[in-house]
C-alpha cells in the first residue's frame, strides 16, 4: 500500500514538473517508457536518455510543422518528386547540390529562370520545404503578393517593421517575378526587401523572364539593373528551359499508365 502511494505521488510530481518545464511528451509517455525500461533492465541513465530523446524528437517534429505552416506554401511540392526526365535542361548534379542547402547556409541567392510550366515553382517550393525540415525560417510569396503586402504596410506606417521581418528569414522564396509589371512605388518597396537581405540571407527567385528583360518589369532601368546586380552576386542560376515540365510529366504518366494497362 505504501509503495502504491509512493508511485502515485511520484507520478503526480512528474506530471507537475513536466507541466512547469513544458515537457509534454515526457508527461504523456514517461509511464510507458518506465515500464519498458524495467522490462529491458535499463540503467537509470539509459532510461533518462531515452526519455529526453523522445521529447527532443517530438519537439523537432513540432518545430518542422510550425516552420512549414509559417512558410505559407500554396501547395506541397517535394524535390524528390521532381521528374528530371521531364526537365532535360535541369542538371541532376545541380539539383542535388542545391538540395544540400549549402548555398542557403552561405547566404547566397538562387535564381530560377524559365518559361511558364518548366518546373520553377516545384523546385522553389521543394527547396523551401527542405529548409523548413532543417528547422529554418522560410516564407514563400509571389512578387505581386509581396508588393501588395509592402504597400499596405507603408499605408499603415509599419513598413520598417515588415521589411525587418522579411530580413530575418533564413530563406525568402519569391515566385512569379516578371508576370506582372510593377509600378514605381511597388518596385521601390520590393527593392527594399531585396536590399535588406543582400549578402546576409538567401533569397530564391523564380522568373519567367531572362535578366535582359527585367527592365520590362521594373519601371526604372537603373532600378532593374540594381536588382539584377544584387540577385546575381555570388548567385546560383538555374535555367529550366522553355518546354513545359508539366506537359512532359503528364505525357510520361499517360504513357506509363497505358503500358501498365
Amino acid at each position: 500500500m505504501s509503495a502504491s502511494i509512493t508511485e502515485q505521488a511520484a507520478g503526480l510530481a512528474v506530471d507537475e514538473a513536466c507541466r512547469a518545464l513544458r515537457l509534454p511528451t515526457v508527461r504523456v509517455q514517461h509511464e510507458e517508457l518506465a515500464g519498458a525500461a524495467v522490462r529491458d533492465r535499463l540503467t537509470h541513465r539509459a532510461f533518462l536518455a531515452e526519455l529526453l530523446g523522445v521529447e527532443v524528437q517530438e519537439r523537432d517534429a513540432r518545430r518542422r510543422e510550425r516552420r512549414i505552416a509559417e512558410a505559407r506554401f500554396p501547395r506541397f511540392k517535394h524535390l524528390d518528386d521532381f521528374e528530371l526526365s521531364a526537365a532535360p535542361t535541369v542538371p541532376p548534379a545541380t539539383l542535388a547540390a542545391l538540395a544540400t542547402l549549402e548555398w542557403l547556409r552561405a547566404g547566397e541567392p538562387l535564381v530560377l529562370l524559365g518559361d511558364p510550366g518548366t518546373g520553377k515553382s516545384h523546385i522553389l517550393i521543394g527547396l523551401g520545404l527542405l529548409a523548413c525540415e532543417a528547422g529554418l525560417r522560410v516564407r514563400y510569396v509571389t512578387a505581386p503578393q509581396l508588393v501588395n503586402e509592402l504597400a499596405e504596410a507603408a499605408d499603415e506606417h509599419v513598413l520598417a517593421r515588415t521589411v525587418a521581418r522579411y530580413g530575418r528569414l533564413d530563406l525568402l522564396c519569391l515566385d512569379e517575378l516578371g508576370y506582372v509589371h510593377l509600378d514605381p512605388r511597388g518596385a521601390e518597396l520590393l527593392f527594399q526587401v531585396i536590399t535588406e537581405r543582400e549578402e546576409r540571407a538567401s533569397i530564391a527567385v523564380a522568373s519567367n523572364l531572362p535578366f535582359s528583360e527585367w527592365g520590362s518589369v521594373f519601371p526604372d532601368g537603373r532600378l532593374a539593373a540594381a536588382v539584377v546586380d544584387r540577385l546575381t552576386y555570388r548567385a546560383h542560376v538555374l535555367e529550366t528551359g522553355s518546354e513545359s515540365y508539366r506537359l512532359r510529366a503528364t505525357e510520361r504518366a499517360r504513357k506509363g499508365g497505358a503500358v501498365k494497362a
